[in-house]
C-alpha cells in the first residue's frame, strides 16, 4: 500500500500540476481565464456530442413483425432478484467510482447488508420505467492527453457514471 510519504505527495503534486489545464487556444486565441475555458469546453463537447435527428420508425413500419412472439414476451418480463445479484458480480470492481464515491467493489463488499436495498431500487427502475434524476448522474472529467495540453481536441473526456445506471444499462 502507498504510504503518505513525501515521495508519494511529491509524485501526486507533479501528476496534478502536468494535467492542470492552464489556457487553451479558443477561435485561434489564447484563453487563459478559467471560466471561459469551461463555457468553451462545454460548448465545444455539446456540439461533438450532439445527437443528429433520428427517422420515427412506429410499429406500423413493420418492427413489430420482425419479432416472433416469444421473444415479445420474453423481452417484457422483469429480471429476477437472482439476475440482478448475477449482474453486480458480473460488473467488474475496481472501475472508477461514480459520482458518489463508490464504485462496484463497495457493493459487493456490503451485499450482506445492502443488496435488498439496491435491488430494490433496480427492480423498481423495470416496474416503473422511471429512474431517479440522482441514479443518472454522470461526472464529466477533461484528461489532457499530453503534458503542455494546448487545444481543446488534445482533452480526452472521461465520464464517471453511478453503478445503478451502469447495471441497468
Amino acid at each position: 500500500m502507498d504510504r503518505n510519504t513525501r515521495y508519494f505527495y511529491n509524485i501526486a503534486s507533479a501528476r496534478r500540476r502536468n494535467n492542470r489545464i492552464e489556457s487553451l487556444v479558443i477561435n485561434g486565441r489564447l484563453v487563459r481565464n478559467h471560466a471561459r475555458i469551461k463555457v468553451a469546453t462545454s460548448d465545444f463537447y455539446r456540439k461533438l456530442y450532439q445527437q443528429k435527428a433520428s427517422p420515427n420508425i412506429s410499429f406500423r413500419d413493420g418492427l413489430v413483425n420482425q419479432l416472433e412472439m416469444e421473444e415479445a414476451q420474453a423481452l417484457e418480463v422483469l429480471p429476477s432478484e437472482e439476475e440482478v445479484e448475477d449482474a453486480v458480480w458480473d460488473c467488474e470492481s475496481s472501475k472508477a467510482p461514480g459520482s458518489d464515491g463508490y464504485n462496484m467493489n463497495f457493493i459487493k463488499k456490503c451485499w450482506e447488508e445492502i443488496g435488498v436495498e439496491f435491488t430494490k431500487a433496480v427492480m423498481t427502475f423495470f416496474e416503473t420505467a422511471r429512474l431517479p434524476a440522482d441514479f443518472n448522474v454522470t461526472w464529466i472529467a477533461l484528461a489532457p492527453k499530453f503534458v503542455g495540453t494546448k487545444e481543446i481536441n488534445d482533452i480526452t473526456p472521461m465520464r464517471m457514471l453511478g453503478y445503478i445506471y451502469k447495471l441497468i444499462s
